[in-house]
């Protein structure tokens, strides 16, 4: 007989009814499934995401790529940041934005990407085989609303914290203050001079006059 918690209910009943906890455990299996198609040596999941999205739209700011993968905007500079390092993109000046920098798949990035296609493909076909056929096209069509629902927030938190936040250079992909910014605005002002410093200078000109 399985064990109860104080309020008499089975704690793995509940785990099973705690969406949070299943959607950790279909995301273990999703990587499971995705690192043994993919092999050693092959983009992550993350990469792959950030690597289609720069070929359908080739030129992606880091804003553009943060919507387009859900990608959290520190944690995508750094992506970006080593994607570059690896010679699988390549960045440059955004043509929309002078101040910012926009990327695009390197040769490197494009082989990638064309080598981890099918393999992507055939993990998603092995985490849909787990459920019967009839319930594929609903459970895809509930995980694209998730995905739209964190889009939504991450947006929201995004825009909070720009109108709070003091006002910084603007950083291109990479995470990177971009070229003609100061980095360290605010660092080399003079201070202000205290009142009580000020009096102190004023009385001793007047003493001595």
């Amino acid at each position: 007989m399985a064990k109860t918690g104080k309020a008499g209910t089975d704690p793995v009943e509940a785990l099973r009814r705690s969406p949070s906890h299943l959607l950790h455990r279909a995301l273990q299996l999703a990587l499971d499934l995705y690192a043994e198609e993919a092999g050693s040596g092959a983009p992550t999941q993350r990469q792959y995401a950030v690597l289609s999205a720069v070929a359908a739209h080739e030129g992606l700011t880091q804003t553009d790529l943060v919507r387009a993968t859900g990608i959290d905007r520190s944690t995508l500079a750094d992506l970006v940041a080593r994607m570059i390092g690896k010679g699988l993109l390549a960045r440059e000046r955004s043509a929309a934005d002078a101040r910012a920098n926009a990327v695009h798949l390197s040769e490197a990035g494009r082989s990638a990407l064309a080598a981890a296609a099918p393999r992507v493909a055939a993990a998603d076909i092995r985490i849909l085989a787990a459920l019967p056929k009839g319930k594929r096209e609903s459970f895809l069509t509930a995980l694209d609303e998730l995905a739209r629902a964190s889009g939504k927030a991450l947006a929201k938190a995004e825009k909070s914290a720009a109108k709070s936040a003091p006002k910084a250079p603007k950083l291109d992909v990479a995470g990177e203050p971009a070229a003609g910014s100061d980095a360290k605005a605010g660092k080399d002002k003079p201070k202000a001079k205290s009142k009580k410093k000020k009096g102190a200078k004023a009385k001793k000109r007047l003493a001595g006059a």
